[in-house]
């Protein structure tokens, strides 16, 4: 299972608005802006998701969208499976022999677990920071 930009690019949509969550809504045009991501490509995306019950849109001139639950209740599993469909990496294991079935399997659950582990507000509180930027190593 290979993710495509509508699984990433609507990953990212999600993570902006649980970072602005409370704070009303966010526009695309500033999700995009933020992003360096195509407005009209967003403006696809969300609509799927609202769809789903993940985000709201709000009308009028400070409007946007907002997320429809806490941050904590939505996983990326939620997100992706919207965007991007049934998580599988192989299509028709059922017909695959029982060793490589099991392989394929275990593949399948171990994607699950971190997507449906993984919450937007996890996502959105991520630092960037990384340990060995602080450190001098010597030779």
């Amino acid at each position: 299972m290979k993710i495509s930009t509508k699984g990433r690019y609507g990953l990212t949509i999600m993570i902006e608005l649980a970072k602005n969550y409370g704070e009303g809504p966010t526009s695309l045009k500033t999700i995009a802006q933020a992003n360096d991501l195509s407005e009209h490509y967003l403006e696809q995306l969300i609509a799927p998701l609202r769809n789903a019950g993940l985000v709201k849109s709000i009308r009028g001139a400070y409007g946007g969208y907002i997320l429809s639950d806490i941050p904590s209740k939505i996983t990326a599993g939620d997100v992706i499976r919207v965007l991007e469909g049934p998580i599988t990496p192989v299509e028709g294991i059922e017909d695959e022999e029982p060793a490589k079935r099991e392989l394929w399997i275990r593949i399948r659950d171990a994607i699950r677990d971190v997507l449906d582990n993984t919450t937007l507000e996890d996502l959105a509180n991520h630092s960037d920071d990384s340990e060995l930027d602080g450190y001098m190593f010597y030779i």
